[in-house]
């Protein structure tokens, strides 16, 4: 499979890594800032496309690979306010296809499918208190972060019976709001607490990555399960799919 790289930082160079051993080609590298709708003749030499930028770049760039019929993975963060824009392109031209993830990590969509169960067993215990706690690199530019919100959002109303009425980032939380506390520090790859508090006990559920290889994996799984598929995809397409 030939593979185009947009954005070429740490987490384009651990794909690079990861596409390779699994025997993959890079057809194109671009650095992030680079307007990819200048190289679009280089970009339809590939056969995917991993998309790992910055909020502001992504929908551009997704929209670029929507309308040259280049299938893309995208795992940027920060810009889902605009994806019905990136739907409606793919959905327009029969050769596009999106996978996008907030986090590509397996562990991680592990966490948010048991936070869908304790969602539903604190529907009957609502008196459980629920924050969230995330901590990343001094680099990162969006908080609180993607699997954050996701993993908030199995807790809220209506997907959960006396769920939340929204989340809200710390210090600036409002009655009835989920809390998430986001924390930028040094080198952090990732790591996402999810506490439930009782007036009796506690349960804290814990990820943490240790590299960025976790990510960059499960980001050339959803590039391989992509080829030749036309839609949009999430991270449970692995799971229906999961030796693709």
């Amino acid at each position: 499979m030939k593979i185009a790289l947009i954005g070429y930082g740490k987490m384009g160079h651990m794909l690079e890594a990861i596409a390779l051993q699994r025997g993959h080609s890079i057809a194109v590298t671009l650095d992030a800032d680079q307007p990819v709708e200048h190289h679009l003749d280089t970009l339809s030499t590939a056969e995917v496309a991993l998309e790992f930028t910055a909020p502001a770049a992504a929908l551009v760039n997704v929209l670029a690979c929507a309308n040259i019929g280049l299938p893309v993975v995208c795992g940027t963060t920060g810009w889902y306010g605009e994806l019905e824009k990136a739907k409606a392109a793919v959905e327009a031209n029969p050769k596009a296809a999106l996978f996008y993830a907030a986090n590509f990590s397996i562990g991680v969509y592990m966490v948010r499918k048991v936070c869908e169960l304790l969602a539903h067993y604190r529907s009957a215990f609502p008196s459980y208190e629920v924050s969230i706690d995330e901590t990343h690199h001094s680099a990162k530019k969006d908080a609180p972060s993607g699997t954050a919100i996701v993993l908030a959002e199995q807790f809220l109303a209506p997907t959960a019976k006396h769920g939340y009425s929204s989340w809200g980032l710390m210090p600036a939380v409002h009655k009835g709001q989920l809390l998430i506390a986001a924390h930028r520090e040094g080198d952090v790859v990732g790591i996402h607490q999810v506490r439930l508090q009782g007036e009796f006990d506690s349960l804290t559920l814990t990820h943490e990555a240790y590299s960025r290889e976790a990510f960059a994996l499960g980001a050339v799984r959803a590039a391989e399960f992509l080829l030749g598929k036309h839609g949009v995809f999430g991270m449970e397409a692995l799971f229906e799919q999961p030796n693709v």
